[in-house]
């Protein structure tokens, strides 16, 4: 929908960036984004492994496979949360983070809801605050938001980037190690088949 935004004597640009701002606020913007969407980038306040659990927890609910958890999907899911909704409840819980307006949660908005929690972004009987509570993802963040300066919210978020590889590093580590110990099965395996086949 076309809304008239009249900001005189402004730029035409910052008259477009200030209509954006509006939309956004008040909901009704078209977000843009880009083509890929990267959780790593776009969610930096959670580590990996929180990525992670939530990428699980998503698939495990997303039973059509299709990418996206609709309506029915997230009704079973706050069922077995044992935090049953009524339709208008899972209709209004899908509406608070559905930035396309699609009716149903891709990855992004899913990851958005535990984003919101944790910035008290949440009314207190949302039940998307309540699916992030049952959910056992603890996403409680003390980061950037609590940082009393620029200066301590930089080093936290040069710790957060040394952590980050820390986590990548152990990723790493973890694959190798469980590589070692496929070859030396294989070995073992191809050991014990020539000592039958002499």
């Amino acid at each position: 929908e076309e809304r008239s935004c009249l900001t005189a004597s402004a730029g035409a640009e910052l008259s477009a960036k200030l209509c954006r701002r509006h939309d956004i606020n008040e909901g009704a913007a078209q977000p843009r984004r880009a083509a890929v969407f990267n959780p790593y980038t776009e969610f930096k306040e959670f580590s990996r492994r929180q990525i992670k659990d939530m990428e699980r927890m998503f698939r495990l609910y997303d039973s059509g496979k299709d990418g996206y958890i609709d309506l029915m999907e997230l009704k079973l899911m706050m069922e077995k949360l044992g935090a049953p909704q009524t339709h208008l409840g899972l209709k209004n819980m899908i509406k608070e983070v559905d930035e396309d307006f699609d009716g149903k949660l891709s990855f992004r908005e899913f990851l958005l809801i535990f984003h919101k929690a944790a910035a008290g972004e949440l009314e207190e009987d949302s039940g998307l605050l309540t699916l992030a509570k049952l959910s056992e993802i603890d996403v409680s963040i003390e980061g950037v938001k609590g940082a009393k300066n620029f200066f301590e919210a930089k080093a936290q978020a040069l710790s957060s980037a040394s952590k980050f590889e820390a986590e990548i590093k152990a990723e790493q580590d973890e694959r190798k190690r469980e590589e070692e110990e496929r070859k030396h099965r294989r070995a073992a395996f191809r050991e014990l088949k020539s000592a039958f086949t002499q």
